[in-house]
């Protein structure tokens, strides 16, 4: 399953980053931020709880990027 999710991210440098804590967080089975679109599309691995997921995704992408946002 795919979801989008909006983002608040400064830079395109900040937006590859993002992706990349993202993608390596358990539960993601692959994930895509589009810096100009402000969006991150995230696809679940089969099973995942969604929101557990994406609380750790925030996680994660808070530790890379101390001010960037993913609207959950």
């Amino acid at each position: 399953m795919k979801k989008s999710y909006n983002i608040e991210v400064d830079c395109a440098a900040c937006a590859n980053k993002m992706e990349a804590a993202a993608c390596k967080t358990e539960g993601v089975k692959a994930c895509t931020v589009n810096f100009m679109m402000q969006k991150m599309i995230v696809e679940f691995e089969d099973g995942a709880d969604r929101d557990s997921v994406m609380k750790n995704v925030r996680s994660n992408c808070r530790k890379v990027e101390r001010d960037a946002e993913v609207f959950i």
